[in-house]
């Protein structure tokens, strides 16, 4: 049980300016995670990683010299949005280039994608580097698809050393892939973990029974068996993850053998000894084994086992000098750095004026968004009660919190005189950075996308309408990954895009082609009623959502009806 807090929503936050205080000497906090605090050689690459909270160490406790340059920190289990990512980014750059790393998650790949992309428009160099460690959460065919675990920490560790060596952004980012190119990570669990201000935990595994597979975002595994001895235990862990040893890996492996939040040190030092048996037993060598808690679930009693395959390149960087919280290698003498430079703020470009057309659009723009959102108010709860089905119910909160934002912005920008462009980029990073989750990323990514089929000059269109809604589909299904019958917000996006576009191909004009791209959206939203969904964290609960459509799918399908009903009112 997680019993240490005051408001359960403020653990994160709380947590993260204990962790800073108590080690000035190596970070600095600033908003939404935290800067290393000692001096870089001008044109280093950044390695900023990060994720959810309640995974202490990682991801606070390995930025420093020669590991992470900066750490992001989103709420409990929760990506830390676009915002955040980017402005945390920008700070740690030194003019390299950056490296953001990354567990394979949906609402992190989304939101730390979309934070490169934000990186780049802005002239910084941004690499992604999706973690993907894990075993259990799919198969050797689809290991893009696998989650990030505990594999973590050697791949950042490695790419950081390569970091801090001076190799240029292609090499450190090279260096980062083979590392979890050759990383495999499986564990288990006695019992759930409990977020702050639960009455209990996320799941339960019966007396004198373990969880195979686990997750640490409070997953419950894939399969169930007896509690082993200390010797089977080493024996599952080591057998199964030599069976995914990769081609040509050679002996030497680096090993972790990580705690999960409950289970002791001395009890990972009894599991260490059988584990250390078997590796040999399998002809491997043990490099600089790591036993400890390296990456929590909060709470959660149980372990999990990483090796990562080296070659004389890698084994490098993993026995290179480090200093951080958690981790210390060798010796680093690091001066502190400029505080001044630390702590300053990252300011929003200036908003140039546009066109008197582009300003007018601007206008319409804004004023739909203040549309958008009291609609999806109203909305709020039933698009909640759909979510529930086979989610966590959390959407409609969201949808509402993320159009409100946008609409606010979107109305700043068209006041202070804003072309279409930019009116529709300060709305979308605005509900990006406000709703949160994968659906605040996805609007967010999307919305992005289609102002920059947008100007500040010229008027908008139904050629660069039907131009933004295409851009914005390809930038959600290239970041997203999802595809038409995951039941997702795309089985609803793509038709309405492929008919707008059509529509407007056969010299429809906006309005007749924006209503053939709304009713695709309503069909394509009801038809996920009999979808199961194949993506994201409602993919464990299937069953429960046939019958039910998906809540992404009818929150985009109410959206493009309310757009439509406000060009009828209106002159376009």
């Amino acid at each position: 049980m997680t019993h240490l807090f005051d408001d359960p929503d403020d653990f994160a936050a709380a947590a993260l300016h204990g962790f800073c205080d108590i080690h000035a000497r190596l970070v600095r906090a600033t908003p939404g995670g935290v800067l290393r605090a000692t001096k870089t050689e001008p044109g280093k690459v950044a390695l900023v990683i990060g994720g959810g909270s309640g995974h202490y160490p990682a991801f606070a406790g390995y930025v420093g010299p020669g590991f992470a340059d900066a750490a992001v920190a989103g709420d409990v289990f929760a990506s830390p949005s676009t915002r955040l990512v980017h402005d945390v980014a920008a700070k740690a750059h030194r003019g390299g280039g950056v490296i953001l790393g990354y567990g394979n998650y949906a609402g992190d790949v989304l939101n730390f994608g979309a934070a490169a992309e934000r990186l780049r428009s802005g002239g910084i160099d941004a690499r992604t580097l999706a973690i993907t460690d894990d075993v259990a959460s799919a198969s050797a065919e689809e290991m893009p698809k696998r989650r990030g675990v505990a594999g973590d920490v050697a791949v950042f560790k490695i790419a950081g050393a390569a970091a801090e060596a001076g190799l240029s952004l292609d090499a450190v980012e090279r260096v980062a892939r083979l590392a979890n190119d050759r990383t495999r990570s499986f564990g288990v669990a006695f019992g759930g973990c409990t977020l702050p201000g639960a009455d209990g935990p996320l799941f339960t595994v019966p007396h004198g029974r373990m969880a195979i597979g686990l997750g640490i975002h409070g997953e419950p595994g894939i399969a169930e068996s007896p509690i082993l001895p200390a010797a089977d235990l080493a024996a599952l862990l080591v057998d199964r993850l030599v069976q995914e040893a990769p081609e040509g890996a050679g002996q030497r492996v680096a090993v972790i053998l990580n705690g999960l939040g409950s289970t002791k040190q001395e009890e990972l030092f009894v599991l260490w000894t059988s584990v250390a048996a078997k590796l040999k037993a399998h002809g491997l060598v043990a490099v600089a084994p790591l036993v400890g808690e390296y990456v929590t679930s909060l709470d959660m009693e149980g372990c999990s086992l990483t090796l990562t395959w080296l070659n004389d390149e890698l084994e490098g960087f993993w026995l290179a000098p480090c200093d951080t919280a958690v981790l210390a290698v060798g010796r680093i003498d690091a001066e502190p750095a400029d505080i001044d430079a630390l702590t300053a703020e990252v300011v929003d470009a200036p908003i140039a004026p546009g066109s008197a057309e582009s300003q007018a659009d601007g206008q319409r723009i804004a004023a739909g968004f203040a549309r958008l959102a009291a609609a999806l108010k109203d909305a709020e709860a039933e698009l909640g009660r759909i979510d529930a089905q086979a989610g966590d119910g959390d959407h409609g909160q969201g949808m509402a919190r993320g159009s409100a934002a946008g609409a606010a912005a979107a109305q700043r920008a068209a006041e202070a005189g804003a072309g279409a462009a930019s009116v529709l980029a300060a709305a979308a990073n605005a509900w990006a950075d406000r709703a949160g989750g994968t659906s605040g990323a996805i609007w967010g990514l999307g919305l992005l996308a289609a102002s920059r089929a947008l100007t500040d000059q010229t008027s908008a269109d139904g050629a660069a309408v039907a131009k933004a809604a295409r851009q914005a589909l390809d930038s959600v299904l290239t970041l997203g990954r999802a595809r038409p019958g995951d039941k997702t917000l795309v089985d609803a996006f793509v038709p309405f895009v492929d008919a707008l576009g059509a529509a407007m191909a056969a010299g429809e004009a906006l309005p007749r082609a924006w209503a053939a791209g709304a009713a695709a959206a309503e069909q394509g939203a009801e038809g996920t009623k009999q979808l199961i969904p194949r993506l994201g964290r409602a993919r464990p609960l299937a069953e429960r959502s046939l019958g039910h459509p998906d809540a992404g799918a009818v929150s985009f399908a109410l959206c493009s009806r309310v757009v439509l009903e406000f060009m009828g009112e209106t002159d376009v």
